[in-house]
C-alpha cells in the first residue's frame, strides 16, 4: 500500500508527544520508507521573514501572506527546510509531486522567489520531517497510532494550524469526542 500523497492523523493516546494531534502529509513512502512533513504545528520562532534574513535572501517583492509562522515539519534533520506548496510554482530539481495539487520543495530557489514575489499561490514552511525506516510506519497504522485519508491540499495549505486536527478527522466523518486511545484487533 502507497500512502505517497495521503495524510495520517494521530490517534489519540500516540505515546509520542511531537506527534500528539498531528496531521502529517505523507510525501513519499515505499519499500524503503516514507517521509512527510507535519502540518499544524507552528514553531514559536523563527517567522518566515526572520528565516529569510538569516538566509541573507532579500524580500522586496515579499508576499506578507507568506509571513506565517513556520511549522515542525518533523524531528528528522529539523535544520533543513521544506515548502508543501501548490502546483503552480515549479522548478527543475528538488521538487516533488506529492499529488496533483500539492508539491514539496527543499531547496533555497523557492524562497528566493517568495522572497521576490513570484513563489507559489500557496504555502507553508516547514522545519524538519517526519521519516520512518521499511516498514515502520505500517507498524504504527496497525498498532493504531495514526488514522489514514485521502489529503486536502486547501486543508494542508491553509493558515488555521490549531483547527487542521479536528477538520481532518470530521472530513473522515470521525466525531474527535468519540476516538479511543486502545486498540482493537479481531
Amino acid at each position: 500500500m502507497d500512502l505517497t500523497g495521503k495524510f495520517l492523523i494521530a490517534m489519540p493516546g500516540m505515546g509520542d508527544p511531537r506527534f500528539e494531534h498531528s496531521v502529517i502529509a505523507v510525501c513519499a513512502h515505499s519499500d524503503e520508507g516514507a517521509m512527510g512533513l507535519i502540518i499544524n504545528k507552528p514553531l514559536p520562532t523563527p517567522a518566515f521573514s526572520d528565516l529569510l534574513e538569516s538566509l541573507d535572501i532579500e524580500r522586496p517583492g515579499a508576499d506578507i501572506r507568506f509571513d506565517q509562522p513556520i511549522l515542525f515539519g518533523g524531528p528528522v534533520e529539523t535544520g533543513r527546510g521544506f515548502v508543501l506548496h501548490s502546483p503552480d510554482w515549479t522548478t527543475g530539481e528538488g521538487q516533488m509531486e506529492v499529488t496533483d495539487r500539492l508539491r514539496m520543495t527543499g531547496t533555497r530557489d523557492i524562497l528566493e522567489d517568495i522572497a521576490m514575489g513570484r513563489g507559489p499561490n500557496q504555502a507553508l514552511m516547514a522545519l524538519g520531517y517526519a521519516g520512518w525506516g521499511p516498514g515502520q510506519l505500517e507498524e504504527e497504522i496497525l498498532d493504531n497510532g495514526w488514522l489514514t485519508a485521502d489529503s486536502d491540499a486547501d486543508l494542508a495549505l491553509d493558515a488555521e494550524h490549531e483547527t487542521k486536527w479536528v477538520r481532518a478527522l470530521e472530513g473522515m466523518g470521525i466525531d474527535p469526542r468519540t476516538l479511543s486511545a486502545a486498540a482493537g484487533h479481531a
